[in-house]
């Protein structure tokens, strides 16, 4: 795990050097306390089931598979797998565990800054795509589906952190599986192999549950996965202030 707070320029542990942002921090926009609206993660590229040395979970079978992981994120900052022993698009934790974890010859992981903007008519930081493969013709992946013209299998995971001022929401929209969680515990459940779906949260209604009081920062993790072909949705809106200023990379 690789946090990097300092108002400095930061080195990743696979080389990637970023120098200070304005104000002292990284990304775009220092301006009123937050990060701007780039958002590094980690995208890791699979095969698919049916591919010579394909993973299981990927283009296997369709439907919605809610809780499948536990409501609270782990110790590592990854999600827990709940099924019992399997669920009915997973094949069993072993399997399940390499999805946001580096795994050789079953995963490539690739750096990637999601391209939010911020809508100056709301102030709200806003992604979306309705062709969301940002792996497409990536030479250092698996490379496209094979008889597709994009890439269908993979997951990209973001951890950062917020500050909670009142009146927060976020939204998302997309498929396959989304999990967010904050604070730690999990906000958004929209597992499965399933068509877009969506699901919004009111931080100021969930504040109790979530153990968090205004004028302090909490953790936001999130987690999503193309698992099927033929399409893959993509929208984020949200009116949370990212404060973090240096990349989470787990």
């Amino acid at each position: 795990v690789e946090s990097q707070k300092d108002t400095g320029s930061t080195t990743l542990p696979d080389g990637t050097f970023f120098p200070p942002g304005p104000e002292g921090g990284l990304g775009p926009d220092g301006g009123d306390g937050g990060c701007g609206p780039s958002l590094l993660g980690v995208l890791r590229d699979f095969k698919g089931k049916n591919e010579p040395g394909g993973h299981p979970d990927f283009e296997g079978v369709d439907g919605d598979d809610r809780n499948l992981v536990s409501d609270t994120l782990g110790g590592d900052g990854k999600p827990v797998y709940a099924g019992s022993p399997t669920t009915k698009t997973t094949n069993g934790k072993e399997a399940f565990d390499q999805w946001f974890r580096d795994t050789p010859n079953v995963n490539k992981r690739k750096l990637f800054t999601l391209p939010a903007q911020v809508d100056s008519a709301t102030g709200k930081t806003v992604f979306d795509s309705s062709a969301f493969f940002p792996l497409d013709n990536d030479a250092d992946g698996f490379g496209n589906t094979p008889n597709f013209s994009h890439d269908y299998h993979f997951t990209y995971e973001l951890h950062t952190e917020f500050a909670y001022t009142g009146g927060e929401v976020f939204k998302f929209r997309g498929d396959d599986d989304v999990w967010v969680f904050i604070n730690g515990k999990r906000v958004v459940d929209l597992g499965g192999v399933h068509v877009a779906q969506e699901a919004t949260v009111d931080l100021d209604a969930e504040a109790t549950t979530l153990s968090i009081v205004k004028g302090a920062s909490y953790a936001f993790d999130f987690f999503f996965a193309e698992r099927h072909t033929v399409e893959s949705n993509f929208r984020l809106e949200t009116s949370l202030k990212f404060v973090n200023c240096a990349p989470i990379i787990r």
